[in-house]
């Protein structure tokens, strides 16, 4: 029997994710708030088109969300017309959505108390990996429930890992991004550094990135950043939100996160530099406008 999948929120991520369901074989149904952009992906890949979470998720199997935070996760699963409420019972909810790991808790507990199961899934690798299916997925929830989804989730997905209880898939997402601020502020100091000094961008990566310097982060964005190209990826306001989460929580267990408290005073740099929608990557905006002298 096939398996009866929704999929709500068709943003950068969230479109060419519900693409590789519908075009590995899923019954997918689509939800977005925005109603012209869901109509562009039935248009594009078929599936069905719902006005709402709940009709969306209409005795489905899974319901995949992945929208822009909490209060958007809790606005299309929660309610009378939240996905939950049309998702049959028995099946799983997957957020994949980066959000706090209290709220996975919360979204746990609601579940349960309708029979319904859920994972808490936050993804990693960015536009990107969404569209060529290589993303990483950072999952919380029992064994048994993450053995249901992740076949599923392999249509789009180059890896899945279960963390072990739900809330750790998010737990797992924010030091994610810690890492990222600090190799990107890395990369962005290294990368000033060496275009001050005169050094062919392309020779120094070839030969630093077969290093321990080496990432992805290098890999890909190097030819970019050095260009003062960051119209594209992920963008500086999301960054924002994942490092406010990740501080937050923090507090909780006394983790000290200094480097990345820096790193997100940049970002603010950024955001007054109107480098709001800007990649990550254009951290070295503000080492490329200092002066030289």
């Amino acid at each position: 029997m096939m398996i009866k999948v929704s999929f709500i929120g068709l943003g950068v991520m969230g479109f060419p994710m519900a693409g590789h369901l519908q075009n590995a074989g899923f019954d997918v149904t689509v939800y977005n708030r925005n109603s012209e952009k869901a109509k562009r992906w039935v248009e594009l890949y078929g599936g069905e088109l719902a006005s709402t979470p709940k009709q969306a998720s209409d005795n489905a199997d899974i319901a995949f969300v992945c929208v822009g935070n909490d209060d958007d996760v809790r606005q299309v699963v929660l309610g009378d017309d939240g996905a939950l409420a049309g998702l049959k019972a028995g099946g799983v909810l997957v957020d994949h959505t980066t959000a706090s790991a209290e709220l996975a808790r919360e979204l746990a507990q609601y579940a349960a108390s309708q029979h319904k199961q859920f994972i808490d899934a936050p993804v990693s690798g960015g536009q990107a990996g969404a569209e060529n299916g290589q993303l990483t997925i950072m999952c919380g929830g029992e064994p048994s429930v993450f053995a249901m989804v992740e076949p599923v989730m392999a249509s789009y997905a180059k890896f899945s890992q279960l963390l072990g209880p739900v809330g750790n898939g998010q737990i797992a997402k924010m030091a994610n991004q810690i890492c990222i601020a600090g190799v990107v502020q890395g990369l962005s100091e290294a990368l000033n550094f060496a275009q001050r000094a005169g050094l062919d961008a392309d020779k120094l990566v070839e030969t630093i990135a077969k290093g321990a310097a080496g990432s992805w982060q290098m890999e890909n964005r190097y030819k970019t950043m050095w260009q003062g190209e960051y119209d594209f990826g992920f963008a500086v306001d999301w960054m924002r939100k994942d490092l406010a989460i990740a501080f937050a929580e923090a507090k909780k267990y006394d983790a000290q996160l200094p480097m990345t408290q820096m790193v997100d005073g940049f970002y603010q740099q950024v955001q007054e530099m109107g480098g709001n929608r800007w990649d990550t990557s254009s951290l070295i905006a503000l080492l490329k406008q200092q002066k030289t002298d």
